[in-house]
């Protein structure tokens, strides 16, 4: 138990070393905020679930709208709690347009639902530490690499509309599991850059941290849905 303790603090000594004091502000601002948006996203999603509200197309028409306005409609310092409003709507909305898929997959095996957010957060809380104590601007790199990979499954995308190759298909999800988890990596040491940089847009940078969250979740959900049905249709199979 002691050890345990020293090395924990350690850990907190390590990185009040590493980052100015308005970093470690800034950064707990963050990170706090992503936890309210995704608590609205779970909101969303539990009350599409129970069918207590369901926004259906509007969900994702808002969700687009919001994302639209937080881009465009910047910090200018008076206006701070008005997109924060907007991040939890957002939040809110993206619960929402997911709920039908945490439906279908609960009437298959709710435990794929447990086992991909445990999967997302363990991941998540893994890549931010790493970046964090790793050296600074490290995985700065990233941002063009993955971007070109984005690009380059979006066309991929578009062409198996075409061709319909499962393969294709399995390897984009795969491959878009990696792509997140580096999108961690690079926006959280990115984030820590902007702020030393003078930016100090906390839902800006709740809103990249988010969607590197709710992508990674979506991905493993769909990944873990699959195994489970092709696993029940091998064993449909053997009965026959």
């Amino acid at each position: 138990m002691a050890a345990t303790r020293d090395r924990f603090n350690q850990l907190i000594n390590g990185f009040n070393q590493r980052y100015e004091p308005f970093v470690r502000q800034h950064l707990c601002k963050v990170y706090m905020m992503l936890g309210c948006t995704s608590a609205a996203t779970a909101t969303g999603a539990f009350l599409q679930m129970q069918n207590l509200v369901d926004l259906g197309v509007i969900a994702a028409l808002s969700s687009l709208l919001l994302v639209l306005g937080l881009h465009f409609y910047r910090d200018n310092g008076k206006n701070y709690y008005r997109r924060v409003g907007m991040l939890y709507s957002f939040g809110f909305c993206s619960g929402q347009t997911l709920g039908p898929l945490l439906k279908y997959i609960a009437s298959i095996d709710s435990s794929i639902i447990i086992t991909a957010l445990l999967g997302t957060i363990i991941t998540f809380v893994s890549l931010s530490l790493a970046a964090l104590f790793a050296e600074r601007g490290k995985f700065l790199y990233l941002g063009g690499v993955l971007v070109s990979i984005i690009n380059t499954m979006a066309l991929l995308s578009i062409l198996n509309m075409f061709f319909q190759s499962l393969f294709v298909q399995l390897g984009q999800l795969y491959i878009g599991v990696l792509v997140m988890a580096a999108f961690v990596l690079f926006d959280t040491q990115n984030i820590v850059e902007k702020v030393r940089a003078g930016s100090t847009d906390v839902v800006q940078h709740s809103m990249d941290l988010f969607f590197d969250v709710l992508s990674l979740f979506r991905r493993l959900l769909i990944i873990l849905t699959q195994k489970e049905e092709r696993k029940r249709e091998e064993e449909c199979r053997k009965r026959r």
